[in-house]
């Protein structure tokens, strides 16, 4: 059985994205098959798999709303064992409209269910917001695994997302784990790196990766190219790093 990963933080622009869409390679290139559910409607994972969105059939609103069902909407791509359930700026609004459905909070982990038997690992890129996507996603979800940039203003962001999570294990998702915190665009010779990084470790002491991905012109390019970085530039230190963030996920037996 598949297991579902979300990768949330509320705080926009802190590599959320770029984790999905940079781990999913290099579980697929291992042989893995690999499921990303792009569940933020800015859609930079589907773009950065090189799918058109005037292409696109079904997206994870169809599958949300009940009017495909999760295989429908999935496109595979190039890339080994890598397959994405598209988004476009439609899911926007799926926030408002599951206010009214019975068991809001769960649409997105009963549709997700058929594809645990299919899929090793599935990817939920949330929405950088902690409304009902981002609460649908943490239900579905296994475990979950925080991006954050070594800035003040991450630590709010930190507690209060751990605040969220709190809550989701209390009213719906008892079994709910933190994969780990992510410490990403790390540049470690800025002194305030070092200072929030040590913040974040002595409170979340058992929750920090030890991996840290770089700040890394890789990573910001190959999205352009509709690469993950590691088929845009394998010798790079960014497509290095979700390597080793990869290798360090198995060690625990993710």
């Amino acid at each position: 059985m598949g297991k579902i990963i979300a990768v949330s933080n509320q705080k926009g622009g802190v590599g959320k994205s770029t984790t999905v869409v940079n781990l999913a390679a290099v579980f697929g290139s291992k042989g893995k098959k690999v499921l990303i559910v792009d569940f933020d409607p800015q859609g930079n994972t589907t773009t950065s798999y090189g799918i058109k969105k005037k292409s696109i059939r079904n997206t994870v609103y169809d599958v949300l709303m009940g009017d495909c069902g999760v295989f429908e909407a999935v496109v595979a791509t190039e890339f080994r064992g890598v397959s994405v359930i598209p988004t476009t700026q439609e899911l926007s609004g799926a926030a408002v409209e599951l206010v009214g459905m019975q068991d809001r909070a769960k649409q997105l982990r009963n549709c997700l269910e058929p594809a645990r038997d299919f899929y090793d690992y599935v990817f939920i890129d949330c929405p950088p917001t902690l409304d009902m996507l981002t609460i649908n996603a943490l239900v579905a979800a296994d475990s979950v695994i925080i991006p954050i940039q070594c800035e003040f203003l991450s630590l709010e962001g930190l507690v209060e997302l751990t605040q969220t999570i709190e809550r989701v294990r209390k009213s719906w998702n008892p079994g709910l784990k933190t994969e780990g915190i992510l410490f990403t665009m790390y540049v470690e010779r800025y002194k305030v790196t070092g200072q929030i990084a040590a913040e974040v470790k002595k409170f979340f002491p058992k929750d920090v990766f030890k991996t840290v991905i770089p700040r890394n012109i890789a990573l910001s390019e190959a999205p352009s190219f509709g690469k993950p970085a590691m088929y845009y530039d394998p010798k790079s230190k960014g497509s290095k790093a979700y390597e080793d963030l990869a290798k360090e996920m198995v060690k625990k037996k993710v």
